[in-house]
């Protein structure tokens, strides 16, 4: 039978019957690669033939056919496609697109008859040029709608999506996809910003490979929200001139910019950080004031003010002074008058302290309405000292002193010394008066001026003509008052004058009567558990 009339009757008649002789399919392979169509048949013997054909779905050609004598490919597949004698296997070298569709084969046996089958060959295009593309550059949170489109070159494609390392699903609410041949389609509705918080990464495969997008950050715009002043709450008030300042912030992206209220009309200064200087600017720095600030998204358009807080900027106190008396004050004889001012900020307290303690009016002292003023009448002795006027507002403390001088004395004199030395001792008087300012002391030897002036008369080795009485006269050059004392001082002959006792000696002499006193009491006792 002619070659071509054996083809075109089986390509018009079929296959008579049908029996195991392919695998179930299909078979994948990837374009330009060779592919191997293999029967179930491992030894194939006396065939009359074996025919391959190919059916676009359409029409049906023939590939190849194998005869005793030889193999005849058509046209389209010379130097393609070959079959194997022993199995029946179809081979194409190259494959292009065109080369996907049914294969089907045809078997003429004498011993079994004719047997056949058919195959799915898929031609696969490598997955290639996946990409993903936003239909919006910029979202808005919970206004805007995302569409994000992944699209890829390749064959039988099925694609997927990742959030960050998490597989995005459906939920046909805010979140759906559509698939198409090329193409996948991810759509965010009400986006939110969690939704940009990680790369979105989509992939494209077929039974043969895979290949992945770049990830793509989606941009999502929010805010401003929890905008809020630090420090909260500020102080009650502020050091004028200080570095306070209100630091506001905000949730928001892109970053917020910034304005502030005063008494909720605007201000001029803007930023972040409202220094005290930016409200000294504006002259409220000497007042009460509210202040808030509002934060602005120039993406959202929406502007968000924060909780407003109250604070009062005040003056510190400086340029504390004391004015006292110039004039010489003697006691109780005279009027002390000290005064307290500043001379720049606000006064909210004074106190007045004397050496260091708390003074209160009484006696002697008053005090003015406002504590600026203390008064002692008259001065005595014990004024001496140093006053401290400590002036107190909200944001500082500052202190003056003043030290008061009030003359005195000289007090009554007294003399120190030893009344009995003997010949060649050594000798010191010691004249002591209080006194403000301190004594002029001059001393008198049985009632004649010495050269010794001073509070100490020394002698240093005792003679008989140095006993007598010694005058200590004291004087006070501002008061113009004087005092006298006397001390009699008699020099004896070596070794008339007993010693006295050490405090060593006593103190054996003591221990020495206790314990003879101790053994009496021992003795007494003893004695009187032995009488019957």
């Amino acid at each position: 039978m002619d070659l071509k009339l054996l083809v075109a009757f089986f390509l018009v008649a079929g296959s008579p019957s049908t029996q195991d002789v392919l695998p179930a399919g299909p078979v994948d392979i990837t374009l330009g690669k060779d592919v191997v169509l293999k029967t179930l048949l491992t030894d194939l013997k006396d065939f009359a033939f074996v025919i391959w054909n190919y059916s676009d779905g359409k029409e049906q050609v023939n590939v190849a056919t194998l005869l005793p004598t030889g193999l005849t490919a058509d046209a389209a597949y010379k130097g393609r496609a070959s079959i194997d004698s022993k199995t029946g296997n179809l081979r194409l070298n190259a494959t292009t697109k065109e080369d996907s569709g049914d294969y089907s084969i045809s078997i003429l046996q004498p011993a079994t008859g004719t047997r056949t089958g058919e195959i799915k060959l898929r031609v696969l295009e490598p997955v290639s040029n996946v990409a993903i593309q936003s239909d919006l550059k910029e979202a808005i949170e919970h206004n805007s709608t995302v569409v994000l489109k992944c699209t890829a070159k390749g064959s039988f494609l099925k694609f997927s999506w990742v959030h960050g390392t998490a597989p995005v699903v459906a939920d046909d609410k805010r979140i759906s996809l559509k698939e198409e041949e090329q193409s996948s389609s991810l759509t965010i509705r009400d986006v939110l910003r969690s939704d940009a918080a990680k790369p979105y990464v989509c992939s494209a495969a077929n039974k043969l490979e895979t290949e992945k997008s770049s990830p793509f950050n989606l941009t999502v715009y929010y805010g401003p929200e929890k905008v809020s002043l630090g420090p909260t709450p500020p102080p009650a008030f502020v050091r004028a001139g200080s570095d306070f300042s209100l630091t506001c912030t905000a949730v928001s992206s892109p970053a917020a910019t910034f304005s502030w209220t005063h008494d909720k009309k605007p201000m001029k200064a803007t930023g972040p950080v409202l220094k005290l200087e930016h409200i000294k600017a504006e002259g409220f720095d000497k007042s009460k004031g509210t202040y808030a600030c509002i934060a602005k998204n120039a993406k959202t358009l929406r502007q968000v003010a924060s909780p407003e807080v109250s604070f009062t900027v005040m003056e510190a106190i400086s340029g504390v002074s004391i004015t006292g008396p110039t004039k010489t004050l003697i006691s109780g004889n005279g009027t002390a008058s000290l005064n307290c001012k500043a001379t720049a900020g606000a006064v909210a307290s004074r106190t007045w302290l004397k050496n260091g303690a708390p003074l209160t009016a009484g006696g002697r002292l008053t005090l003015s309405k406002d504590m600026s003023t203390l008064t002692i009448n008259p001065v005595d002795k014990a004024d001496n000292g140093e006053y401290t006027c400590r002036l107190t507002n909200p944001v500082n403390s500052e202190d003056a002193k003043f030290k008061l001088v009030v003359n005195y004395g000289p007090e009554p004199v007294a003399i120190t010394g030893e009344s009995e030395v003997e010949v060649d001792d050594a000798v010191t008087l010691t004249c002591a008066a209080a006194s403000v300012p301190p004594a002029n002391i001059i001393w008198k030897f049985n009632d004649t001026v010495t050269n010794v002036k001073g509070p100490s008369y020394v002698i240093q080795q005792a003679v008989y003509k140095n006993t007598g009485t010694y005058t200590c006269e004291a004087t006070n050059a501002v008061t113009g008052k004087k005092t006298v004392g006397t001390h009699h001082m008699a020099v004896k002959e070596e070794g008339t004058l007993e010693p006295g006792l050490s405090d060593g000696a006593i103190a054996g002499i003591v221990i020495a009567i206790l314990v003879a006193l101790a053994a009496a009491i021992a003795l007494i006792f003893y004695c009187r558990q032995k009488v019957p």
